[in-house]
């Protein structure tokens, strides 16, 4: 549970789901709304840019074949490698993780809005619950994550399957909810759970307000 005495807005949500469950759509739903947004994705790839400690590190510790020969990082080459290896891939999200959260709140000290999101991939799986006050998860059966994922990243399936694996499955997402969103359906069926979220985010951020 995020702490009421932080700085940024009275509410955070953290937004998640299993991959290619639709988190991106929803989130430029959200944000076309009036919602403040912190993508953990996007500050993934500013914490591994070219000069970045984050860069470094990832070089140090899996050798030179993960960069590119610009000296960037080789980012199919650290994906095959380490959902190849779950060892290597927790030893990834060690170096990371600390680096990521702690850009992500300072963006959030920068926010104004009434409620902000989060969108983490791997909210339920690593200590970045503790950032936000709610838990709201982009729902899709298993098996439209699996067509969706190979077909927008022309990602073999069995590449696809261990991608999927790697997070929690679709179950224990679902029980660490606070709110839901079918994802499934329709862009419209989806537009109208978002508005309806959008208003009750709105409601509970005044309330969190007026306690701070």
């Amino acid at each position: 549970m995020a702490d009421n005495a932080r700085l940024g807005p009275p509410l955070v949500v953290g937004l998640t789901g299993g991959i290619a469950s639709g988190k991106s759509l929803v989130g430029a739903m959200f944000v076309k709304l009036g919602a403040a947004l912190v993508d953990t994705d996007v500050v993934a790839r500013e914490v591994v840019e070219r000069g970045e400690p984050g860069l470094a590190a990832i070089a140090a510790e899996f050798g030179p074949e993960v960069l590119s020969a610009s000296g960037e990082l080789d980012r199919r080459a650290m994906r095959s490698l380490v959902f190849e290896d779950e060892s290597k891939r927790r030893r990834l999200e060690t170096l990371l993780h600390p680096l990521i959260r702690s850009r992500t709140l300072a963006k959030l000290e920068e926010i104004e809005a009434p409620y902000a999101l989060v969108a983490v991939p791997l909210l339920i799986e690593t200590d970045f619950g503790e950032l936000v006050d709610r838990i709201l998860v982009v729902d899709a059966p298993e098996s439209v994550q699996l067509e969706r994922l190979m077909r927008r990243d022309a990602t073999p399936k069995p590449e696809a399957q261990a991608m999927l694996r790697a997070q929690a499955d679709r179950a224990t997402r679902l029980k660490a909810a606070h709110d839901v969103i079918d994802n499934s359906g329709t862009i419209d069926a989806t537009r109208r759970q978002v508005e309806s979220l959008h208003r009750k985010y709105l409601d509970l951020a005044a309330q969190r307000a007026r306690q701070i």
